[in-house]
C-alpha cells in the first residue's frame, strides 16, 4: 500500500471552471443522444422502410452499448489515463455521429448508433471523476451541481430538439449537430484539463498489475448479462414480457450472467470491475437511492409527453416543451443546493427532496384533460427543485469516501446503476399504465350501457349534433357511438396517468430509511490514501 498526498508538489495549475466547462459537451451530447432520435423514428422509419419493431433498435442498440461501457471506465481509465479515455471516447463517438447521418439503411445505422453509445457511455462517469478530483473538497458540492445540470438536462431537451430539428429540417441533422459541438469540447479538453500526476502514478502502477492478471472472464461475463439486462428493459414491454421466447432466453442468460460475473468480480485478484466499492454504506446508499432517483425522472419523462400529446393533442415539440419549467427548475435550483451541501448533512437534503417529489407528483396525480399547461407549471417546478435537492447531494455523497485513484471506478458504478435504474422506471411505469388503462377501461364499459339514461341522453345528443351537419339517421347513430367511445378512452387513459403519478410519490417515500446510513463526515485537507488492485 501506499500513500499519496493528494495536493502533488510540481503539478501544473488548472482552471477548475474552464475544466468544467470543457468537459461537458461530451456528457451534455451522449445524455441528449439518449432521447433525441425517439420523436425522430417515425420519419427515420418511413425513409429506411423498417418495421415498427425493427426501428426501435436504434435506440436500444445505443442504450445497451452505453450502459456496457460505463462500468469499464475505471478499468480503461487504468489502463490509457482518464483525459485519453475521454477524448478518446469523444472522437467515437463524434464519428458515430457523422456515420449515422450518412446511414441509409437500418443495419447501418444500428451499427453506427452502438459506435455512438460505445463512445458515450464513458464520459460521464469520467466527467464525474474528473471534476471530483479537480474541485477542493470545500467545492465538490458546486462541482456535482454542475454534473447534476449537465446530466439531468440531456434527456429533458432532448425530445424538444429532435422535434424541432425533425419538423424544420431532416433527420440526418440530429446526429450532425453533434459534429461542431464535439470538435468544440475535444479542443478545449485537450487545452484546460491536466491529469492529478497523483491520479497517474496510481493508475500507471495498476496498470502494470492488471496486465499481468487481466480480467477477460469478467468483461466477457459482463457483457453478456448487462447486454441481456439491458435488451430486457428495452424489448421486454413491445414483446409481452415472457410471452415471448426471446425475452424468456434474455431472462435467462441475464440472471445467470450478472451472477457469474458478481462471483468472478469479488474472487477475481484484479477484478475490472471493482465491485468492493459497495463496502462503503455511504456510496452504496447512495447509489441505491440514485437508482430510485432516476427510476422516476425517467418514468416521469416518459408520461408526461405522452400525456401531452394523446391526451392533450400537442405536437412532439410541445409536449417537450411541457418539460422545461421541470428543468429550469433544476438549472436554478441546482447551485443553490451544491452550496448548502457544505453546511447541510446530505441526508436532509435528499429527505427533503423526496419529500417534495412526492408532492409534486401527488398534484400531477389530478390533472385531467382539462388541465391547462399553465396549471402543469408548478408541479413541474415542485419536482424540478426536488430532483436537484437529490440529484446534487447523492452525486457529491456518493464518492466522498472514495479515494482518488479508485474515484473513476465508483463514477463508473455510480453512472451505470442510475443508467439502469432509468431503464427499469421507463419499463415499469410504462407497463403500469398500459395495464392501468386498460383496467380503467373495462371499468369505464360496464357504466356505459343503454339501460342508463344519462348515457341514451348523450348519445341522443350527439346523434341530434350529427344529424344537423348533413348525417343521416345511421351515420349519425354510429358517430355518437364512436363519440362515446373516444370520450371513454380518453378519460381511462387521464385516470391511467394520475394513478402511476400517484403510485411514483407513495413509492420514493421507501427510500426515506435508507437515508440513515447516507452519513459524510465533514473532513476536508487530510491525505488521501490509495490503495492498489492487488495490494
Amino acid at each position: 500500500m501506499s500513500v499519496i498526498t493528494a495536493a502533488t508538489a510540481g503539478r501544473a495549475p488548472v482552471n477548475k471552471w474552464l475544466v468544467a466547462v470543457s468537459i461537458a459537451f461530451g456528457s451534455l451530447m451522449a445524455s441528449i443522444d439518449s432521447s433525441i432520435v425517439n420523436v425522430a423514428l417515425p420519419n427515420i422509419r418511413g425513409e429506411l422502410g423498417a418495421s415498427i419493431q425493427e426501428i426501435t433498435w436504434i435506440s436500444t442498440a445505443y442504450m445497451i452499448a452505453m450502459v456496457l461501457v460505463m462500468p469499464l471506465t475505471g478499468f480503461l481509465g487504468g489502463f490509457f489515463g482518464q483525459k485519453r479515455v475521454y477524448l478518446l471516447s469523444m472522437v467515437l463517438f463524434i464519428i458515430g455521429s457523422a456515420l449515422c447521418g450518412t446511414a441509409r439503411t437500418l443495419p447501418a445505422l444500428v451499427l453506427y448508433r452502438v459506435m455512438q453509445g460505445l463512445g458515450g457511455g464513458a464520459l460521464q462517469p469520467t466527467q464525474q471523476a474528473i471534476l471530483r478530483q479537480t474541485f477542493p473538497p470545500e467545492e465538490q458540492g458546486i462541482a456535482m451541481a454542475m454534473f447534476a445540470m449537465v446530466v439531468m438536462i440531456g434527456p429533458a431537451i432532448g425530445p424538444v430538439l429532435g422535434g424541432y430539428i425533425t419538423d424544420n429540417y431532416s433527420w440526418p441533422w440530429i446526429f450532425y449537430i453533434n459534429l461542431p459541438v464535439g470538435i468544440i469540447g475535444l479542443m478545449m479538453t485537450i487545452q484546460n484539463v491536466i491529469e492529478p500526476e497523483d491520479v497517474r502514478i496510481a493508475n500507471r502502477a495498476r496498470a502494470e498489475i492488471a496486465k499481468k492478471n487481466l480480467d477477460i472472464a469478467g468483461i466477457v461475463l459482463m457483457v453478456i448479462g448487462v447486454g441481456a439486462l439491458q435488451y430486457l428493459f428495452e424489448e421486454g414491454p413491445q414483446d409481452d414480457w415472457f410471452d415471448s421466447t426471446e425475452i424468456r432466453i434474455a431472462f435467462a442468460v441475464c440472471v445467470i450472467g450478472i451472477l457469474l460475473f458478481i462471483i468472478r468480480e469479488l474472487t477475481a485478484k484484479v477484478p475490472v470491475v471493482n465491485l468492493r466499492i459497495f463496502k462503503d454504506p455511504t456510496f452504496a446508499s447512495a447509489t441505491i437511492i440514485s437508482f430510485v432517483m432516476f427510476a422516476m425522472l425517467m418514468g416521469s419523462m416518459f408520461l408526461l409527453p405522452v400525456f401531452a400529446q394523446e391526451s392533450l393533442h400537442y405536437t412532439a415539440t410541445i409536449s417537450g416543451l411541457m418539460l422545461m419549467p421541470r428543468t429550469l427548475a433544476m438549472m436554478v435550483a441546482s447551485p443553490f443546493v451544491g452550496r448548502l451541501y457544505n453546511v447541510v448533512q446530505p441526508r436532509f437534503i435528499v429527505g427533503f427532496g423526496v419529500i417534495m417529489f412526492a408532492i409534486g407528483s401527488w398534484m400531477l396525480s389530478h390533472i385531467t384533460i382539462d388541465t391547462s399547461s399553465r396549471a402543469m407549471i408548478f408541479p413541474l417546478v415542485v419536482t424540478g427543485i426536488a430532483f436537484a435537492c437529490l440529484f446534487v447531494p447523492l452525486m457529491t455523497a456518493a464518492l466522498a469516501k472514495i479515494d482518488r485513484s479508485q474515484m473513476a471506478d465508483a463514477a463508473g458504478l455510480n453512472s451505470f446503476v442510475r443508467q439502469i435504474g432509468g431503464s427499469v422506471g421507463l419499463t415499469i411505469f410504462a407497463t403500469m399504465f398500459t395495464n392501468y388503462a386498460v383496467e380503467a377501461r373495462v371499468g369505464l364499459a360496464a357504466h356505459i350501457t343503454t339501460l342508463r339514461p344519462e348515457v341514451v341522453d348523450r348519445l341522443s345528443e350527439m346523434s341530434r349534433y350529427a344529424i344537423l351537419h348533413g348525417a343521416n339517421a345511421g351515420q349519425a347513430s354510429s358517430a355518437a357511438a364512436r363519440a362515446l367511445g373516444m370520450a371513454m378512452y380518453q378519460q381511462a387513459t387521464v385516470l391511467s396517468f394520475d394513478r402511476v403519478f400517484m403510485f411514483q410519490g407513495i413509492l420514493f417515500l421507501f427510500v426515506l430509511p435508507i437515508l440513515f446510513f447516507l452519513r459524510v463526515p465533514r473532513i476536508a485537507g487530510e491525505k488521501v490514501h490509495i490503495e492498489l488492485p492487488g495490494e
